[in-house]
């Protein structure tokens, strides 16, 4: 069983780092134990592996991060793993402009944005969370990875998956993703991307810029959904979200996309650090500001 460690910057809070990755409590792919115990299913380009990713406290050392992986993708895996963790992400060059954003990075200042490495990981389920909300998209998720998904190579808890490869989601019938409830638009979108995806996988060694253009060439992917995927495949700090009917009422003024630009203008190369830690220390003082909807809902 190959292992390896890594010692992160102090501080780091490993949670908040990979929660990102994770859809839902139930997603297949992603999981975390009680004890703290991360668990992650992907499908690299060796094939399937199973991470075990778990946090300890070295009195001489201080944390170590130890990653145990299986599968004939480990050794890429293992390779990757410090990205993974945030490693390459620098927080030290966000100044923050706000007191509610300089009070949330103080209080989250173990926050590191997570590099994947790879696009159809996150971009699948990024276009199954279009235009519906949250818990709708995780559960279509859970549906097609427990069908269609395979069991992971090495000791990975009951009922994980390995997310299809492309040959497959090629194959999922019509009516299986009516059952999912998947609509015709967001199911196209997937066959779409994966008769590109050795394409699209190489968005991961692009800049932002490139990796953006990439992706919205396939019909299907637009801004919103580039932009959730390359926050987690590139680890972006600038990926920002737009569209998002959610983020808006934390960060932007009046409902549109052009006033959060605006607003967050101070953080050039910085946006997407600077909505996320806004939507973890609360909205932006503004009396105009509407309520926040009860489940996200994204554009394209």
């Amino acid at each position: 069983m190959p292992r390896r460690l890594w010692v992160p910057p102090e501080p780091y809070d490993l949670a908040r780092t990979l929660r990102v990755l994770r859809r839902g409590a139930g997603d297949p792919t992603c999981r975390r134990e009680t004890d703290g115990t991360w668990w992650r299913t992907c499908r690299t380009p060796h094939g399937p592996t199973t991470l075990k990713i778990t946090e300890h406290n070295n009195p001489a050392d201080g944390i170590v991060i130890a990653g145990d992986a299986w599968g004939p993708g480990s050794d890429w895996t293992l390779d990757a793993l410090p990205a993974l963790l945030g490693a390459y992400d620098e927080p030290a060059a966000f100044v923050p402009r706000h007191q509610v954003v300089a009070r949330a990075n103080r209080k989250h200042a173990g926050l590191r944005l997570a590099r994947t490495g790879l696009v159809m990981d996150s971009l699948v389920p990024t276009v199954l969370e279009q235009r519906i909300t949250t818990g709708s998209a995780h559960y279509a998720w859970r549906r097609l990875l427990t069908r269609y998904g395979e069991p992971p190579p090495g000791p990975a808890p009951d009922g994980m998956r390995v997310m299809p490869p492309p040959q497959v989601w090629r194959m999922i019938p019509s009516w299986e993703w009516h059952r999912a409830g998947v609509d015709r638009a967001r199911a196209t979108a997937i066959l779409r991307a994966s008769h590109h995806a050795p394409r699209l996988e190489e968005a991961a060694a692009m800049t932002l810029h490139d990796a953006t253009t990439r992706l919205q060439l396939i019909p299907g992917i637009g801004p919103w959904t580039a932009a959730e995927t390359l926050q987690r495949t590139l680890g972006a700090p600038d990926a920002l979200t737009l569209g998002d009917l959610h983020l808006p009422v934390q960060s932007r003024r009046d409902g549109t996309d052009e006033l959060m630009l605006q607003l967050l203008a101070p953080y050039p190369g910085q946006r997407h650090r600077a909505a996320r830690l806004i939507l973890l220390g609360g909205p932006l003082p503004d009396r105009r500001a509407h309520r926040a909807p009860h489940s996200r809902i994204a554009r394209l």
